[in-house]
């Protein structure tokens, strides 16, 4: 208990000191522009704007009937494997935008919400830090404009539907055994993992096996972020497997009558959010689907709306650029249809550090993979450091010689104490590789036509550097009953941790000689891909021992403090 103690009283020391030169009321003060201009300068007309008081809004989907085709340059922001602090890809994502406007250029970052589990676990607040955020801070780090409740909404709207089948005893009969679907919730709670629902008596329904599942892990997060429109929605959610029957025949969403009510619950939820930076330009929200455990970007809605008003479109992608970068070039730009003109790899001394074993040099080969990862898909890369105050001018120049002898541009990111200004050398060197690229398109890891196991060892080898792919006994069987099933030509997501090229969090730098596990297999029709399981990895997350919730207050006139 006094260890304990120890360690909470050092997090609220650190977070002192942070907020001491970045304090939210410090970024409160500064003065917002009204949403409204912000939109005025983006080209998005008064009438498309639905209004969350004086800061936030949502945009209106039929904006898309007045717009041209798509003008922008997509840069995906992506990274090293991170430390579980993480690397700042959105701190970084939302200063490049913003250094891409000092120079000129119409731009705008399209970011994911954050999700209330990691803001009150590890990581804190999703919204940049310093001299690059996304205001307003709080009401983006918490509930924002109320899309995360709907969507947690929707899904347990289909669980209760289920749980009424089955008290009705509906035909056909749902058999409890196999029944698929999760109940969600927006938060870390161990406790919930596997739950016994049903219990009290014949009125309160039939006691089953159930789980829950945090909401950025569920399959109406995922629906949601790759729905082009309403139909598209609806059609999304109707075809959500939820089980099968006694006889074994699938039953679906629309088999229950569900489709139309989760749409209505989520007509607002699929409209994307306009707010600012801390320099006034604009910014995008929309979804918030993790990347080590679903598809870990922006919806394809956001995207599609900023590549028709922008030059310039930065998007990021969570995690390392084996987890994000992967499922956004094989997963989301094929729902979508894009392509990727640039992409910026995210690097720390800290992060390369740890994958050297405190050796700066041997973690370099982390970098390297993800760098040859990128280049692979047919797009240019560049690499940023992320500066820390702790960082030397040695280790610095350490990673500057790495990178010019294997050809790479490398450029030092300062946006956290610098804003858009210390973005521009980044944003520079991403407009000279854009201009330098010589083909167009994407080279995807796999065919949509190959076997599943295919797919599974193609993204192994190229992506992870795994020799070769193991499955338990149980796997090998889901494999074969999806493909049996006609499931086998959707895409793969992979679910794996995001500490390691490998499936085992503690292999850091560039492993070789290690296979990876599959695990399980299940698939989010809805979505539209195939969820594979590697490592220890689960749906939903727990609380760390020191929550960053330790360090958070209101005080008496309603000012939050310690989200950062």
């Amino acid at each position: 208990m006094r260890n304990s103690c120890a360690i909470r009283e050092l997090r609220l020391s650190v977070c002192d000191s942070i907020r001491s030169v970045f304090d939210n009321r410090w970024v409160s003060r500064r003065e917002m522009r009204p949403i409204i201009d912000v939109a005025k300068d983006a080209g998005i007309d008064v009438e498309f704007l639905e209004v969350y008081g004086e800061y936030m809004a949502k945009i209106n989907l039929n904006i898309r009937k007045t717009l041209g085709k798509r003008k922008g340059k997509l840069i995906l922001v992506t990274a090293t494997n991170p430390t579980p602090a993480g690397e700042g890809k959105t701190t970084n994502s939302i200063g490049f935008s913003m250094a891409f406007n000092a120079l000129g250029h119409d731009a705008v970052v399209t970011l994911r919400q954050p999700s209330l589990g990691p803001v009150f676990g590890v990581k804190g607040g999703a919204a940049g830090g310093g001299k690059s955020r996304v205001l307003p801070f709080e009401q983006i780090n918490l509930m924002f404009t109320g899309d995360f409740p709907a969507i947690s909404a929707a899904g347990n709207l289909l669980s209760a539907m289920i749980d009424n089948y089955i008290h009705h005893d509906k035909q056909p009969e749902l058999d409890v055994r196999r029944t698929y679907w999760p109940r969600n919730v927006d938060m870390n709670d161990r406790a919930l993992r596997k739950t016994i629902v049903g219990l009290g008596g014949r009125f309160d329904g039939f006691p089953r096996e159930d789980r829950f599942v945090i909401t950025s892990a569920s399959e109406v997060m995922a629906i949601l972020g790759l729905s082009t429109d309403y139909t598209d929605l609806k059609e999304r959610l109707g075809k959500i497997l939820v089980g099968r029957s006694e006889q074994l025949k699938e039953m679906f969403a629309r088999d229950l009558g569900a489709e139309g009510a989760m749409a209505v619950i989520l007509r607002d939820a699929l409209k994307p959010n306009l707010v600012q930076t801390i320099e006034g330009t604009p910014a995008i929200i929309h979804t918030g689907p993790f990347a080590n455990i679903a598809h870990g970007t922006s919806s394809i809605i956001a995207t599609d709306i900023a590549l028709r008003l922008f030059d310039y479109v930065v998007i990021e992608a969570g995690f390392g650029a084996d987890l994000g970068a992967e499922k956004f070039f094989n997963i989301a730009t094929r729902a979508g249809n894009f392509d990727v003109d640039a992409c910026v790899i995210i690097t720390t001394i800290r992060a390369l550090k740890h994958h050297g074993k405190d050796d700066l040099e041997k973690g370099f080969p982390n970098l390297e993979k993800h760098v040859e990862n990128i280049n692979n898909f047919g797009v240019p890369a560049v690499v940023a450091l992320n500066r820390f105050p702790d960082d030397t001018d040695e280790e610095i120049e350490q990673l500057r010689k790495f990178c010019e002898e294997k050809g790479w541009r490398m450029e030092v990111s300062e946006v956290f104490v610098k804003g858009g200004e210390g973005g521009k050398a980044v944003v520079e060197a991403v407009i000279e590789a854009i201009d330098k690229r010589s083909s167009k398109g994407i080279n995807y890891t796999y065919d949509l036509e190959d076997p599943i196991k295919t797919k599974i060892l193609k993204v192994a080898q190229q992506i992870y550097g795994a020799d070769d792919v193991d499955y338990t006994t149980g796997a090998r069987g889901r494999i074969r009953s999806l493909e049996k099933r006609g499931y086998g030509k959707l895409p793969i997501c992979i679910a794996k941790t995001q500490f390691s090229l490998s499936d085992s969090r503690g292999l850091r730098g560039r492993p070789t000689g290690f296979d990876v596990e599959v695990n399980g297999a299940d698939v989010s029709n809805g979505a539209g891909f195939i969820v594979i399981y590697m490592g220890n990895i689960r749906l939903m997350p727990g609380l760390p021992e020191e929550p960053a919730a330790f360090g958070m207050d209101v005080d008496d006139d309603g000012n939050i403090s310690g989200i950062f």
